[in-house]
């Protein structure tokens, strides 16, 4: 048995549950609550399991904690027959873990700034130093961020080429964050908008929403 040390609706942490839905490894995987409200991923307990104080958090099976999502996804994929969400070939591979860092450099992580530098953020117990300078200026980059990928979407089915991939699960992530803290991704960018549609029919998007509502509605 995986544990994932996370919080349900967490952007970063809806990564790694979309790519636990996406390879059939729900049965293999427990999930344990860090209240990302109360700091409970700054407090000393958590920081012994990853110093980042970061969600999501995985414990493999013989003890190891594994932080960051992309490391999290690649060892997640490498548990089956054939990756299936990291790249086959290496053409596959590079394209992906390049696209999956521009989807986080100019998407995903420049909304995560804006979150925390130029809102309220999780409050002042979590937010130590606020520049709402630059948080603003993150936002206006995450804005120029969903451009270039609206003009990747208009030639291609997904974000990394012909096949869905961790870096479509990346902008997905985007797409909740920018829910979160309202920053509307303009309709002009229509292909953009078209394969949000078309990732939020998955049905390992919807297994997260199912996921992210039944954990909503524990006490």
């Amino acid at each position: 048995m995986l544990m994932i040390y996370d919080w349900y609706d967490g952007p970063y942490p809806s990564r790694v549950r979309i790519a636990v839905a996406e390879l059939g490894l729900a049965s293999r995987v427990r999930f344990t609550s860090v209240d990302l409200w109360k700091g409970e991923h700054k407090r000393a307990d958590f920081l012994a399991k990853n110093y980042s104080g970061t969600l999501p958090v995985l414990q493999i099976e013989d003890g190891t904690y594994l932080a960051e999502c992309t490391a999290i996804t690649q060892y997640l994929d490498a548990l089956g027959d054939a990756p299936r969400l990291t790249g086959a070939t290496p053409r596959e591979q590079g394209m992906i873990h390049m696209m999956n860092k521009r989807a986080e450099i100019e998407f995903l992580d420049a909304i995560s700034v804006y979150f925390h530098h130029a809102t309220a953020g999780l409050g002042p117990e979590v937010e130590l130093y606020q520049n709402e300078e630059w948080g603003l200026r993150m936002r206006d980059k995450a804005l120029r961020g969903a451009r270039y990928f609206d003009d990747v979407l208009k030639a291609q089915p997904f974000v990394a080429g012909d096949a869905f991939s961790m870096a479509d699960i990346t902008v997905n992530a985007g797409f909740v964050f920018a829910k979160i803290v309202d920053l509307e991704i303009p309709a002009e960018l229509s292909s953009l908008h078209a394969w949000h549609v078309r990732m939020m029919e998955r049905s390992s998007v919807q297994l997260w929403e199912e996921m992210h509502l039944t954990d909503q509605s524990k006490p």
